[in-house]
């Protein structure tokens, strides 16, 4: 790692940096010189160098390092984890240790004694990486901390359709193929994917999740990638990108159907090249991520539209899990509110309430549009709003749809189902992805319905 080191010298003295990069070139990867410090914020814009090492006094007739001490103090508020090693003709101890309270990490005298030179270059590079590491380690942890805030539960149900997912969970958990988990909004499709970093090699690393959703354009790449300080007018420090951040764990990219055309290229890079290259850097940074990906559109539908690359797409989708909607999951319905009425009533403190008959008849008859998500929320507003020990139909705010329709019309769930899907096929000339697409439903959950009502 050391040999791979970048090495800046700065120094007015021609012979010298002759002589500095001779010496230095054989030992690591890159060794770059200039004569004038005018030139050193154009350089440590463009590159990022391991160690600097930075002469004191620049104009004839001046030996009191001032000159020295002002362009530590400007690499310093560059980059405050700059490694500054700096040199002088002059043995002075009282400059010495200005230099070091500065921020300086060693001082060296000229002429150099070269193996003391190469150990002096080689601690500090031991120095800088350490810096660095510390740091990535303290974002890393504050992402990890405020991801362990939230609580993702895995409700395992008893319907054959999720028995199916769980099968396939089991068997990619294992490999680091990437996996693309289709799904309507709600239906749990970051359970999953924590589910499959959990039964993986990788459990004990991150699991990055990334609301690709929520993202602005403008800050796609610095949020995906990282960047550089001043790589735009609020970068103030150097920052990971969730790639570096998931570097060995897992990267879960939810909603990737939202990343806008004109990024997906540069996603496409870093997923074939295992590297990314942050903003206002030109150097790339490997990582070693295991890729999930989720959306609740219908990817193929984009692509013939030209809203998704094609070639982002056979990337991602290695594997591919499909969530059924809760209205297909039967009794799964109920377990998951006896499950959520559990953890409501205990954080409301009204642990002796209870569903009624009718309420619980109700909550596995309702068709449920929002999923699980909406299903969670429903049962939260009943706790609070409860006035009795018994949640009631009337407590169970639900909205409108065709689960709710009054006996009197006496008309089945499955009839009116069908009947939308002929309808929606109708409408839309048997174009199964755009008649899907406007039921809300991914195409494969088009199919199988299709199949389940005997729709040719």
């Amino acid at each position: 790692m050391i040999k791979k080191s970048k090495i800046l010298v700065v120094d007015d003295d021609k012979q010298v940096l002759k002589t500095l990069e001779f010496l230095l070139e054989t030992e690591f990867e890159q060794v770059t010189t200039i004569n004038n410090p005018n030139l050193l914020p154009t350089q440590l814009r463009t590159d990022v160098f391991d160690v600097i090492l930075l002469d004191m006094n620049f104009t004839k007739g001046q030996n009191n390092g001032n000159e020295g001490i002002y362009w530590l103090n400007r690499i310093l508020v560059n980059d405050p984890d700059a490694i500054v090693i700096l040199i002088t003709a002059y043995g002075d101890v009282e400059l010495a240790v200005r230099a070091i309270r500065e921020g300086a990490i060693d001082f060296v005298l000229k002429p150099f004694d070269n193996d003391k030179l190469l150990a002096t270059i080689n601690s500090a590079i031991a120095l800088r990486k350490s810096k660095l590491k510390i740091k990535k380690l303290k974002q890393t942890q504050i992402t990890i901390t405020d991801d362990l805030e939230k609580k993702h539960p895995l409700i395992k149900g008893n319907s054959s359709c999720m028995e199916k997912v769980y099968a396939a969970v089991k068997k990619v958990a294992k490999t680091d193929a990437n996996v693309l988990i289709l799904g309507e909004n709600g239906t749990g499709k970051e359970v999953i994917a924590r589910e499959i970093h959990r039964l993986s090699t990788r459990t004990n690393e991150a699991f990055i999740h990334v609301d690709l959703g929520s993202i602005a354009d403008s800050l796609f790449e610095s949020e995906l990638f990282g960047h550089k300080k001043g790589a735009y007018t609020d970068a103030k420090e150097d920052r990971s990108g969730r790639f570096e951040i998931a570097n060995d764990g897992t990267i879960f990219l939810d909603e990737i159907g939202n990343i806008p055309i004109q990024s997906q290229a540069k996603l496409l890079a870093a997923i074939q090249n295992k590297e990314i290259i942050p903003l206002g850097s030109v150097n790339p940074v490997p990582f070693n991520a295991r890729l999930i990906s989720a959306t609740n559109k219908s990817l193929e539908e984009m692509i013939r539209k030209d809203l998704f690359r094609e070639d982002l797409f056979y990337r991602i989708n290695t594997i591919v899990i499909e969530i059924p909607p809760l209205r297909e999951r039967g009794d799964d319905i109920l377990l998951l509110a006896d499950h959520f009425i559990k953890k409501f009533t205990k954080k409301y403190n009204k642990t002796s309430l209870k569903y009624s008959k009718t309420a619980y008849d109700q909550l596995a008859n309702f068709s449920w549009p929002g999923n699980i998500r909406e299903l969670k929320h429903t049962i939260e507003k009943a706790v609070i709003m409860c006035d009795s020990e018994v949640i009631t139909p009337n407590d169970l705010v639900l909205r409108s749809n065709t689960a709710n329709i009054s006996e009197d019309i006496n008309l089945k769930l499955n009839d009116i189902e069908k009947e939308a899907i002929l309808k929606a096929l109708n409408k839309n000339n048997w174009v199964l992805s755009f008649a899907a697409k406007e039921l809300g439903i991914a195409r494969q959950t088009m199919y199988n319905k299709m199949k389940k009502y005997g729709i040719q």
